[in-house]
């Protein structure tokens, strides 16, 4: 099992983000339905969104946020050709960990890999430019996905480009060009592709929680924040 995998070699991982995940400015930043602050937020404005996600970090005196990963979100419904097709029940499971911070940070591979694939999801609410990279520990291949990133850096990557650990490799995207959010990076580790590539879900269906924990492991095995 991929979560185990990690966990063992947990000693082995490099920052993905060039900052300090453990420091006292960051916070955990909750966009379920418990939040009022989410209650009445017009959510398809980027710009009022980035403005409640400084709300939120100054309330909590912080600079960066941290979170999501198995979060049931709300946000989603700013999205609704992406995730909120009323024939279908709406996907708001996040399987990724989500990290607020300034566009143009650099993005820095967490151990040694090959660049799987290079996608730029061009979608309102979607990963906008997209890097899935590929890794081997022991006889495992597992993948990690970074999504809304800068659209100048993602486009110089090809499939089959090594990248070492601690290496730059692209920065955090501002909007819209990162699928029009507030500027964050989506983390997410995958156990298998799918068949996949440039794109992967990254919300799942509530009710299938298991089945995408078991593929999509928590992150935070790897960026190892106290906050998460």
């Amino acid at each position: 099992m991929l979560a185990s995998l990690l966990e063992r070699h947990q000693h082995e991982f490099g920052p993905v983000l060039p900052v300090d995940l453990n420091a006292p400015d960051v916070a955990r930043l909750d966009f379920t339905a418990a939040n009022p602050l989410l209650e009445d937020a017009d959510l398809r404005d980027t710009a009022a969104f980035e403005a409640l996600v400084v709300r939120l970090l100054e309330a909590q005196q912080a600079h960066i946020g941290v979170g999501g990963y198995l979060e049931n979100r709300v946000i989603y419904r700013r999205s609704p050709d992406l995730f909120g097709d009323p024939a279908v029940p709406a996907r708001s499971l996040h399987l990724g960990v989500d990290v607020w911070l300034r566009a143009g940070t650099p993005v820095l591979a967490p151990l040694d890999a090959v660049v799987h694939s290079v996608q730029d999801n061009d979608n309102f609410g979607d990963y906008g430019p997209t890097v899935i990279l590929q890794h081997r520990l022991e006889d495992a291949t597992f993948y990690t996905l970074y999504g809304h990133l800068s659209r100048r850096e993602t486009l110089l990557l090809r499939p089959g480009m090594t990248v070492a650990k601690g290496e730059t490799f692209t920065e955090v995207g501002p909007a819209p060009e990162n699928g029009d959010w507030p500027p964050h990076l989506h983390f997410q580790v995958i156990a298998d592709m799918l068949g996949l590539a440039g794109d992967f879900p990254g919300v799942a269906l509530p009710e299938e929680q298991e089945k995408w924990a078991a593929l999509c492991p928590d992150p935070n095995l790897i960026l190892q924040s106290q906050w998460l």
